[in-house]
């Protein structure tokens, strides 16, 4: 993905498509490092829960008006886990080599009925600090390969905010397509929010049947 780590960098930080809704916090400052995406585990929790909590407080990526706590969030990804769904996390060493984590994301099934098995959802969160340095770029790659090898065939993005170009340029650059929206369906910091569909094929999307189909 070096041609769209490029984009990233040479755009304003407003428009850099890991950035959310959420304003980067002097990003120029920031040194070059190399991102890591692993598998999230406990340990992880307070920092994914911190950076959750920024978003939820303060942008428009998430519906959700009350931080979760530690215990929620941990009890959210062990559910993710246990259905064998990928829940990871975006880290880089810090000045003195320890390992940071600067974003999460996993996936979750679009809906419950069984006709949209093969159909999954994505969420990314990049904290404020680490924007326009990649990390988004590094989750939803991941992510979207990891789903892949998982047999699913459709990834849907739900972005709140049409304004939120940040996050729709992340899934557009990485295959996805707007498929609607869904005007004043939230109610957040005063205001109504809109909501944004949209979609990728995964693998060979929906020119073959599912591998375990059985007429």
């Amino acid at each position: 993905m070096i041609w769209l780590r490029g984009w990233l960098n040479s755009s304003p930080p407003h428009l850099r498509p890991d950035a959310s809704t959420l304003s980067p916090q002097n990003p120029s400052s920031n040194p070059p490092h190399t991102t890591l995406v692993r598998d999230a585990e406990d340990a992880d929790i307070p920092e994914i829960q911190r950076i959750y909590a920024e978003h939820v407080l303060t942008g428009l990526a998430s519906f959700e008006e009350l931080p979760p706590d530690a215990a929620e969030m941990a009890k959210r990804m062990h559910d993710t886990q246990a259905r064998n769904l990928p829940y990871l996390v975006s880290t880089h060493a810090d000045a003195k080599g320890s390992e940071k984590i600067r974003g999460f994301a996993y996936a979750s099934l679009f809906r419950a009925r069984s006709a949209y098995r093969y159909t999954i959802e994505d969420s990314v969160y990049v904290a404020g600090d680490a924007i326009g340095q990649g990390h988004g770029s590094a989750l939803l790659g991941a992510l979207i390969d990891r789903c892949t090898a998982l047999g699913y065939r459709q990834m849907i993005a739900v972005i709140g905010d049409t304004a939120n170009a940040a996050s729709i340029g992340l899934h557009s650059h990485l295959g996805f397509q707007e498929t609607g929206s869904m005007p004043a369906v939230g109610f957040k910091f005063g205001r109504w929010v809109d909501s944004v569909r949209m979609q990728r094929a995964l693998g060979s999307g929906s020119s073959t049947l599912p591998d375990d189909y059985k007429p």
